[in-house]
């Protein structure tokens, strides 16, 4: 594995305005969709692509830890970055699994739980970015593998 770059200049502000823009964008999401039975059936939504989706892809392990179903050995095509978390799923290739990585993902699932199916649509407004995607720097950039260890 690659050593992962320092940041760039100026990525902590960056950083702190997409989680205060999105923290804003928060209060204008009924409450009714957020951490409720609406947000739950969309986590369970969620849940169940990630099984069919890890189902027919992959070829490694598939096992329960850290709360998330792991899905190993996909195709790298099949997944963005190191892995991707849809609902209570981790799917990822052959790259290692660590306990920090496993917390990454739960912040993530976590996440998945308070949106439902407005999840993967506000992760896409948030961009592709890490340091200033709001759900990448919530969930923890460095246990993302996103900076190096204490960066922050």
């Amino acid at each position: 594995m690659s050593p992962i770059p320092p940041p760039p200049a100026g990525w902590r502000a960056a950083a702190d305005r997409a989680v205060a823009r999105g923290e804003r964008l928060d209060r204008l999401i009924p409450n009714m969709l957020l951490d409720s039975r609406i947000s739950r059936l969309g986590y369970w939504y969620g849940t169940a692509i990630g099984w069919v989706w890890g189902g027919l892809w992959s070829t490694g392990r598939v096992e329960r830890r850290g709360g998330l179903w792991v899905f190993r050995g996909m195709p790298r095509w099949t997944f963005a970055r190191g892995g991707v978390c849809v609902g209570g799923c981790f799917l990822t290739g052959d790259g290692r699994v660590t306990d920090r990585l496993l917390r990454h993902e739960a912040a993530h699932k976590r996440q998945w739980e308070r949106y439902g199916m407005l999840m993967p649509f506000l992760y896409l407004f948030a961009g592709r970015d890490p340091l200033r995607n709001r759900f990448e720097i919530e969930a923890g950039l460095e246990d993302g593998n996103y900076l190096p260890r204490g960066t922050n």
